[in-house]
């Protein structure tokens, strides 16, 4: 699923981009998956919300279940306030982005939809 999203900027060796459109990749899919407008933290909040969730990762019956649908919309916050808004809002040549930060940040975003793969 990542590769759909960035597979052109890492033939490239792009990662700063690479990165970039991955990272949206998964607020277009919750966006499309919820069927709402909004963007970063409003969007995941709102989408995974555990008093009237959208989206759910897990049957929400257990305080252990709300734990984790909590921290992974908390992961997915995280993410986009430290590698989306940065990369969005800084040259490239101002926020380097090395190979090994980009792996580790696209292996992020591997396990975030293959959470959603499984989300209802």
């Amino acid at each position: 699923m990542v590769f759909n999203y960035c597979r052109a900027e890492l033939v490239d060796e792009n990662y700063f981009h690479a990165v970039l459109e991955a990272v949206k990749g998964i607020a277009e899919r919750i966006r499309n998956m919820s069927s709402l407008t909004k963007d970063g933290a409003d969007l995941f909040n709102t989408a995974f919300s555990v008093k009237h969730p959208i989206l759910k990762i897990n049957a929400l019956r257990t305080d252990t279940e709300i734990s984790e649908q909590k921290g992974f919309s908390n992961m997915i916050v995280g993410l986009f306030g430290a590698v989306r808004n940065p990369v969005a809002h800084a040259p490239k040549i101002s926020w380097p982005m090395s190979e090994l930060d980009a792996l580790d940040i696209l292996s992020t975003v591997s396990f975030i939809h293959r959470k959603l793969d499984n989300t209802h």
